[in-house]
């Protein structure tokens, strides 16, 4: 085991080296430019179309945009928003959270590229169901020279589905219930694996009915919980935010029980855990949004861009500017631990139960989303045979990632997701002039 794990270390730090951070940035900027920064210019128009989604029309697909945002959000706001950034913060300082907020911010494009392409080259499978993402828009929009690429997009995807929406969130729930309450970790493995067994049967209109109505209550509820901690801490906020701007550009001295990080250490774990939480790159989300009801591609990637927005620049904001305005990072906690430690330091006999709840049903809805993903690439490959077996198999998983040893896993999903983003970021890249002659074409014709 401990060479397997150096193996995949040695992987890790090699797709997630300068290589792979000028990749996902460099993709973001470029679609930033090409876009005139659209997506950070209409996020109030991005609000505006979430509230209009909520209502179902006769446009083609079977979910509303609401829902497919709230499905792509319930696999998207998963552990990475808590143990995630506790992990960045841990592990690159708090300039850690900086980087996140860069990444971020060029990361709407990005989704919102995807989700373009996602609608535009999305088709029908046997059932009548629209199916999309990378792997559609590579086949239908690059060609078939380009189909091996769309295969090794679907292969990662659903196989790097069992790290980041399964194990990972297993693992994360049944360590934190067992620090809190005492419960067996194979006890929550089961629970957890009957309860998603139940959701995911019933397909995407399931999944969506679930993400619709569990996923605002909760990021609500722990955004006011966040917001009550900076109310608390309302002096210091300014103090924590030139904190996390400093340490971006210069090295975080150790202190504490935390071990100092330099400065490339936070602009690579800050890119790596940011990329992980709001998923803008990896491919994933716009296999969620092919399936919403509408007839317009860039409508659809303006609700998609809100994701990411709204999982990092505000969830994922809530959980680091409190470990740092509690100077929580600097006990030598990692991982939940350190996001709860922040949480019950601000809010006594409070905080820590905001954390445990708010990580539970979060890696519950990720895992709901993430089945759906894995699903459509394994449907990719081997047709809609496949779908019942993956099923069985996902649900399977989850017992036994309660009980592995959490950093191998956390090192294993990096890993695979750098393999999907790979294929993907290739594809929006060559697709490019596309999402521009899309976006010009709409906003001519509204009149914006």
């Amino acid at each position: 085991m401990e060479t397997i794990h150096t193996i995949i270390g040695a992987v890790n730090g090699f797709v997630w080296g300068p290589v792979m951070l000028i990749l996902i940035l460099g993709t973001g900027l470029y679609l930033s430019v090409g876009l005139r920064f659209l997506p950070v210019r209409l996020i109030p128009e991005g609000f505006r179309l979430i509230w209009q989604g909520r209502k179902e029309g006769k446009e083609e697909g079977e979910i509303s945009p609401f829902n497919a945002l709230m499905t792509s959000l319930s696999a998207t706001i998963g552990t990475g928003n808590i143990a995630g950034v506790a992990t960045a913060i841990f592990m690159g300082g708090p300039g850690a959270m900086f980087w996140m907020w860069v990444a971020a911010l060029l990361g709407m494009a990005t989704k919102y590229a995807e989700a373009v392409l996602a609608v535009n080259y999305r088709e029908q499978d046997e059932e009548g169901n629209h199916v999309g993402g990378p792997m559609f828009y590579i086949k239908n929009g690059l060609g078939e020279k380009w189909k091996w690429l769309a295969v090794s997009f679907a292969l990662f995807a659903s196989i790097a589905g069992f790290g980041i929406g399964n194990t990972i969130q297993a693992n994360s729930v049944s360590d934190v219930l067992e620090s809190s309450f005492g419960i067996p970790e194979l006890y929550s493995g089961i629970v957890l694996a009957i309860l998603v067994g139940m959701v995911i049967i019933g397909g995407i209109k399931r999944i969506a009915h679930l993400a619709g109505a569990v996923v605002p209550f909760m990021a609500i509820a722990y955004l006011l919980s966040g917001l009550i901690i900076m109310a608390l801490n309302i002096t210091e906020i300014p103090a924590a935010i030139e904190t996390i701007v400093i340490s971006a550009f210069t090295p975080t001295a150790a202190m504490g029980g935390f071990a100092g990080a330099s400065v490339w250490a936070a602009l690579q774990f800050g890119v790596a855990r940011g990329i992980f939480s709001n998923e803008a790159g990896l491919g994933s989300a716009p296999i969620a949004h092919a399936a919403a009801k509408t007839n317009s591609a860039v409508r659809q990637g303006m609700v998609a861009m809100m994701g990411t927005f709204i999982d990092t620049i505000i969830i994922c904001s809530i959980t680091g500017i409190a470990i740092v305005v509690t100077g929580a990072y600097t006990s030598g906690e990692s991982g939940a631990a350190l996001s709860m430690l922040a949480f019950s330091t601000a809010l006594p006999y409070v905080g820590e139960y905001v954390v445990t709840i708010g990580l539970v049903v979060f890696a519950f809805t990720t895992m709901v989303g993430w089945s759906f993903y894995g699903e459509k690439s394994v449907y990719f490959l081997f047709g809609q045979k496949a779908i019942i077996p993956f099923r069985l198999l996902w649900v399977l998983v989850i017992p036994f990632g309660s009980m592995m040893d959490l950093k191998f896993i956390w090192l294993l999903a990096d890993t695979l997701n750098a393999f999907m983003a790979i294929p993907n970021l290739i594809a929006i890249a060559l697709l490019s002039p596309v999402i521009f002659k899309l976006t010009k074409a709409y906003f001519a014709k509204e009149n914006v």
